[in-house]
């Protein structure tokens, strides 16, 4: 059961401009790692991150590709409109939303609105020798704040090739710079393969194919999820209490040979980075909704309803890791799934939650006041009411030995 409150003051910290890594390091692993094992603080380059891992340790990669979302368009005055588009609304999934031709709509963030009162924007492309248009018009506004986005093209490409040829990374706002063509490649994980995020899972971003390989040679195994990043994981948190924060909700598949993986290295999970945490840990409360309403061969887990914010706080502190992975395990063998389609908002802070699968964690370093940040604090196991708890602990090391922050910064290894 949660506390009654976590005041994110005690999540603040002094974050100078120069600390933040504007742009990629000349080779991917080159990035320092620190390395919190248990209180204990070390350092070493990237590159041996093998040489600290726990012998046996299963290794989970987000392997969602960010796309192109960011459209530069235009009004006939001239007025520049920006538009990020956040999730498909229709067709309603990623891949049919792709793969549409002619005509789809989004769920968007708008910059610029005000200049946007009706009528469409357009971008003039030029495709097979030919002058083409694609127009977008407004179709209304969204809970939260965003736009619901039509857009109409043209020229026989999917919306999926329409956003690689006119869209541009949507880099983290913080950089406070234009995207470059560096970050095309950069802003990726080598291991990317199921587009849908508008943003990076940004601790793969160290990860070569080689360092990858090495790993696996030393005895270290791993597995794919895929959680598609929101633009939402930018959200600074502005309420006092941090659990009055409304969470984003992201999507995410998890296959069934993933789980009997996880089941088998029960206690060796290392996640790489936030993404990868919250798909793991929102796992137990899937199971959980099975394991009340019936068990695998009568219970549902609900899977169109998304994990709610505080859901997992609520579990038995009993129901342990593997055993949701053998009920959610076995519910989907009863219906023949080969992989679980879900969503979810789960928030992780220090005000008692519970990690059942990941016992190790990938992540650079992140913004004063986040979510993220709670999470860290959560894993290192601070107190919500203390502001010198272990994650200030770690942060206070990385600021006062030279660590690049953000994105494009250094990395950590923190172990339980």
């Amino acid at each position: 059961m949660r506390k009654p409150s976590v005041n994110i003051t005690d999540f603040d910290y002094d974050l100078p401009e120069e600390r933040i890594a504007r742009f990629p390091l000349g080779e991917r692993d080159a990035s320092r790692l620190l390395v919190w094992r248990d209180g204990e603080i070390s350092e070493t380059g990237f590159a041996e991150i093998g040489r600290v891992l726990p012998r046996g340790s299963l290794l989970v990669f987000n392997n969602t590709r960010v796309v192109r979302a960011r459209l530069i368009m235009h009004r006939e005055s001239g007025a520049r409109i920006e538009i990020l588009c956040l999730e498909p609304s229709y067709p309603a999934d990623y891949e049919r939303a792709f793969a549409a031709r002619g005509r789809c709509e989004w769920s968007c963030m708008v910059g610029n609105s005000k200049k946007w009162k009706a009528g469409p924007i357009t971008i003039p492309f030029t495709y097979g020798d030919r002058e083409h248009t694609l127009r977008a018009w407004r179709e209304g506004e969204q809970n939260g704040g965003g736009q619901t986005v039509r857009f109409e093209w043209d020229a026989d490409l999917t919306f999926g090739e329409l956003l690689e040829l006119l869209g541009r990374v949507p880099i983290p706002p913080y950089l406070n710079r234009d995207s470059e063509a560096i970050d095309n490649t950069r802003y990726q994980t080598v291991y990317a393969t199921v587009e849908g995020s508008v943003a990076a899972p940004t601790a793969g971003l160290h990860f070569t194919p080689e360092l990858i390989e090495r790993l696996r040679a030393g005895g270290a195994e791993t597995d794919e999820v895929t959680l598609h990043v929101g633009a939402g994981t930018f959200l600074p948190v502005k309420s006092e209490d941090a659990l009055d924060h409304p969470m984003h909700t992201e999507h995410f598949e998890v296959t069934l040979a993933t789980l009997e993986h996880l089941l088998e290295k029960s206690g060796s999970v290392v996640a790489v980075g936030t993404t990868s945490v919250r798909t793991l840990e929102s796992l137990p409360a899937l199971a959980w909704r099975i394991e009340r309403s019936g068990g695998p061969e009568k219970g549902d887990a609900k899977p169109d309803r998304p994990v709610g914010q505080f859901e997992p706080y609520y579990i038995p502190e009993d129901f342990d890791g593997s055993r949701a992975l053998e009920i959610l395990a076995a519910w989907m063998r009863a219906r023949g799934l080969d992989k679980i389609t879900a969503s979810t908002r789960i928030m992780i802070t220090p005000a008692g939650f519970r990690f059942r699968i990941v016992c190790g964690l990938v992540t650079n370093f992140h913004q004063p006041k986040s979510t993220l940040l709670l999470l860290i604090a959560a894993f290192t196991e601070g107190d919500g009411g203390n502001a010198h708890g272990e994650w200030h602990r770690i942060y206070d090391h990385a600021l006062a030995h030279g660590f690049r922050f953000l994105s494009y910064g250094d990395s950590s290894l923190l172990l339980r």
